[in-house]
């Protein structure tokens, strides 16, 4: 059967979750490929029954064999089809300007776009291209995006385990622009923090801790606060405007590190109430454990311990152990912040996790709120997968 366009045909009884307009189509759903799609080639979706279902972007290697780009069958998925999506995505985040120049301007599926990731830092735009459809459209994307902002540099930055998955090189480059410096200052919420957006984890800073930094900034008044996997510092320099006694922070990075004195300075802030341990925070959460140091708010903000499912329990016992750590470091009455952004671990599982840790740290405890993403990075109702930051605040009793 000839076609104009290569096509995914679908295992009968496949379909069912595109009906409900998911936007992945995994390997062993797909019955035959019509035609011989190049990696990230738009493809249309075809039922078992030989129905149209969406155009998607292809992608060879991946378990996700295709990712959705738009249900429509005549919607030409080019130009005009990025402008329209990225202006919407850029509209939706107008009011963000307020509060910070510094944003994520684009949310990968959950703004309709697979793979990716774009955030503003001042007039600096960085791109993730995470996905080969994505990738295939890089030209594309960035001209758009160069019309729409006219940023003074765009930087990619997608030097990311992920795109191994799609068969696609890490790569990290400036792709207009001059970038004098790699160093972006950025205001958020009164306060400036220096970002480094060609090292930088991520794309330089955790944009999606936004509204959680603030909310610890009205938590931190008068309170020894210990901050661990600090980074930069950014819940460290709010803990500091927010009236904090003593702020000491934990992080294996010297250079991040570094970069929070740097922050803390940069906002004017005596250095007198802070500590800097540069090490491992598990083994520096033992060592106070043993010396019987206690704190009045702990701050968890741990990397990605189970980006899938299927590290869930390695990473369940890793999040156990860190806020079982936590908790015996807490004076009666305290608080511990908690976090964690593992894809494979859920809202309920993790809570169950921090729940089994105050039982063994032998401490009554309560959520007193429960924490998420800010609004620059939505959750799509039909992709629940983009809900991956989880956050509570616990209070021992």
């Amino acid at each position: 059967m000839a076609t104009s366009k290569p096509q995914l045909v679908l295992k009968s009884g496949r379909e069912k979750s595109l009906l409900r307009r998911h936007p992945w189509v995994f390997s062993g759903a797909i019955a035959e490929v019509l035609g011989d799609p190049k990696p990230g080639a738009t493809v249309d979706i075809i039922s078992g029954t030989g129905e149209f279902l969406a155009q998607a972007a292809y992608s060879q290697q991946s378990q996700i064999r295709a990712r959705v780009w738009t249900w429509e069958r005549e919607e030409a998925v080019g130009s005009v089809f990025f402008r329209s999506r990225l202006e919407r995505a850029i509209r939706s985040r107008i009011e963000l300007s307020a509060e910070s120049n510094a944003y994520r301007l684009c949310h990968a599926e959950s703004d309709g776009l697979p793979g990716l990731v774009v955030d503003k830092y001042s007039n600096t735009i960085v791109i993730q291209l995470l996905s080969a459809g994505a990738d295939f459209w890089r030209d594309v994307i960035v001209e758009e995006l160069g019309q729409s902002l006219k940023p003074k540099v765009i930087t990619e930055r997608s030097d990311v385990e992920v795109r191994k998955l799609e068969g696609l090189p890490e790569r990290t480059r400036v792709v207009r622009g001059d970038l004098h410096s790699s160093n972006v200052q950025i205001i958020e919420n009164n306060l400036k923090f220096n970002v480094d957006v060609a090292a930088g984890h991520k794309t330089g800073f955790y944009l999606d801790q936004r509204e959680n930094r603030l909310t610890v900034r009205g938590l931190t008044k008068n309170r020894d606060v210990l901050d661990c996997f600090s980074y930069t510092g950014g819940f460290a320099v709010n803990a500091f405007k927010g009236g904090a006694k003593t702020v000491t922070l934990i992080e294996d990075s010297i250079e991040a590190l570094n970069q929070a004195r740097d922050n803390i300075a940069r906002n004017n802030f005596s250095s007198d109430i802070y500590e800097f341990i540069n090490g491992d925070a598990f083994q520096v959460l033992r060592k106070f454990r043993d010396e019987r140091r206690r704190f009045d708010l702990v701050i968890l903000d741990p990397p990605k311990f189970a980006p899938t499912k299927a590290q869930a329990e390695r990473a369940a016992r890793g999040y156990k152990d860190i806020n079982l750590l936590a908790f015996k470091l807490l004076r009666p009455g305290g608080l511990l912040v908690t976090f964690s952004c593992s894809g494979g671990i859920d809202a309920l599982l993790f809570q169950k996790i921090v729940a089994a840790a105050a039982l063994d740290a032998g401490v009554d405890a309560r959520i007193l709120r429960r924490l998420r993403q800010g609004p620059d990075h939505p959750v799509a109702l039909n992709f629940p997968e983009g809900e991956y930051l989880k956050g509570l605040v616990v209070e021992v009793s």
